[in-house]
């Protein structure tokens, strides 16, 4: 006989319909009849099929072992951010809760009661557990050639949340001291560095995988964070041995710095947007919520012949890399490091800066040249990766100008983040060294964040940001470059050429200074020491000769 009710068909007809639910309404139908609270209590496998209808199977390295909690959070991470359903109200969130896991084992664990530090850790903890449990198995929902490629639906799903709710990305997303800073701003005072806290880790790297760099921060957003993240990103003050000159933390622990990272970015995404505004080349990686940010995200459109060693790689090191090095005009560099301008006591951090930077885009090749064992102070769940390679850069016309080598190796710290190391060598000798962090882990497009430096560790600097990611194999990476510069070479922005002066001082604002004397006298090393300085960015000169002259 056909059924009467909907409580009458099988098990198996009512999984079907169920699985259809949003997590949210799962306690409400549960509590319709007695069958309906049997059938959906404690089912695991009823919540799992709801998840991968919505969201991306899981890797098998990252297996879920909890289909219940995950829901439960997602449902939770829905309700903060109040963007999945117009009709979707607070005690959604709690009866989902006292379905799923009883009260007393979830403090503080309802959306009403989550105070805002709670609510950071939870955020922070959920965005990462899906970007963990990421993988690429649909097509993007646009229209289009390049919709053809492979998508998240886990990306797609926490770009709807950031994307929609400017206000809590907002929240979540700028917590750092660096916000902070602005923010003290308008308070009219200058605070010492802050007690390190983890929830400014948190929230710095929400906003490294978030992956669009706030270019306005305060409290009213009229401030530009530029200055503030340039200051922090060429305080010599940064770099020492304890954190290798790079992007990690300065307790000698080797965890990422991603305060560092984030700042970074700020910085490098305001250099790359002015010097190559509109470009597809950099605006999928920087542009693009969450593009990229998470293990094996970078997937080749045809499948490469791997050699021995490229096939025993985890890193996938062997390609072309696009790359941008930046750095400080060596005046201004050693103005601000080194001269009694403003402060600067050891626990204040420098002033914001804001001289403007030359900004280089490089072409690298890579190729695998061994792999070897972790070493003690190494993750231990895969290999180190040593590569060897050419670097070409770019001037201002997009014509090849210097070539360098370079030698380096890929590795997981302690805390299973994926570092990069290497060194740079012009006519055989070794001038800089770079330190980066792979921002969503191994394989991923995201790409590398990280630093520059002398070879010898000078503790006068230089020093700079860097950044580099991997180009598809779908296109020539230079015919890629030819045609980006062919479609912005007449916009406005890109007449200025790539040495970039922002708002802010002008190169004149310190001709009246009373310390010219003392500036002529810090300055005599400038002409021995540009030379090596140009060699990496490969800037003219004579022009920069000149500007740096005119700044004195």
């Amino acid at each position: 006989d056909t059924p009467e009710y909907p409580v009458e068909l099988p098990n198996e007809i009512l999984h079907n319909i169920l699985i259809w639910l949003h997590p949210a309404d799962l306690p409400e139908v549960s509590l319709v009849c007695r069958r309906f609270y049997f059938l959906i209590k404690e089912n695991q496998r009823l919540c799992e099929d709801i998840y991968r209808l919505r969201l991306d199977a899981p890797p098998e390295n990252a297996p879920i072992w909890d289909w219940e909690a995950e829901l439960r959070d997602i449902v939770r991470l829905d309700e903060i951010f109040h963007t999945s359903r117009g009709n979707y109200v607070e005690k959604d969130v709690s009866n989902m809760q006292k379905f799923l896991v009883p009260l007393s084992q979830q403090p503080n664990s309802t959306g009403s009661d989550m105070s805002q530090a709670h609510r950071l850790p939870f955020v922070y903890k959920t965005v990462n557990r899906l970007l963990k449990h990421a993988s690429l198995n649909g097509r993007s929902r646009d229209e289009g050639e390049e919709s053809q490629r492979p998508v998240s639906r886990n990306v797609e799903y926490l770009s709807g949340l950031f994307e929609k709710n400017e206000v809590a990305t907002r929240v979540f997303t700028q917590q750092s001291p660096l916000f902070d800073r602005i923010n003290s701003r308008f308070e009219g005072s200058v605070t010492p560095f802050p007690e390190p806290l983890e929830k400014h880790q948190q929230s710095a790297k929400l906003h490294c995988l978030y992956g669009r760099p706030a270019q306005q921060g305060g409290r009213t957003r009229s401030t530009t964070t530029y200055p503030w993240a340039c200051s922090k990103v060429y305080d010599i003050r940064e770099y020492s041995h304890l954190n290798g000159w790079g992007p990690f933390r300065k307790d000698g622990s080797g965890r990422v710095d991603w305060e560092k990272v984030e700042a970074i970015n700020i910085l490098m995404w305001k250099n790359i947007s002015t010097m190559c505004p509109r470009t597809d080349i950099f605006d999928e990686i920087w542009d693009t919520p969450f593009f990229g940010s998470f293990a094996n995200s970078y997937v080749p459109t045809n499948l490469p012949t791997l050699s021995d060693l490229d096939a025993q790689d985890p890193y996938g090191v062997t390609g072309t890399y696009y790359r941008v090095v930046c750095f400080l005009d060596h005046s201004d560099f050693i103005r601000f490091n080194f001269s009694n301008m403003g402060i600067v006591t050891d626990n204040i951090p420098r002033p914001p800066l804001d001289r403007g930077e030359a900004t280089r885009l490089i072409l690298m090749d890579l190729e695998v040249t061994r792999i070897g064992a972790p070493g003690p102070g190494d993750g231990l769940d895969l290999p180190v990766v040593h590569f060897k390679g050419v670097s070409r850069s770019f001037d201002s016309d997009f014509v090849e100008d210097v070539h360098s080598t370079l030698t380096g190796s890929v590795r997981l710290t302690q805390e299973g983040e994926v570092k990069w190391s290497s060194v740079s060598a012009f006519d055989g000798q070794e001038r800089w060294r770079s330190e980066g962090v792979q921002v969503g882990g191994v394989k991923s497009a995201r790409g590398v964040v990280g630093t520059w430096f002398d070879s010898d560790y000078d503790i006068h600097g230089p020093v700079g940001p860097t950044v580099f990611w991997k180009a598809a194999d779908c296109k020539n990476p230079r015919e890629a470059l030819l045609k980006g510069a062919s479609e912005m070479i007449m916009q406005p922005e890109w007449l200025e050429g790539v040495v970039v002066t922002f708002e802010g001082e002008s190169e004149d604002d310190d001709d009246d200074d009373d310390n010219d004397e003392d500036w002529d006298a810090d300055l005599d090393p400038i002409e021995d020491e540009l030379p090596g300085l140009l060699e990496d960015a490969e800037m003219d000169l004579d022009d920069v000769t000149t500007r740096a002259m005119g700044n004195t």
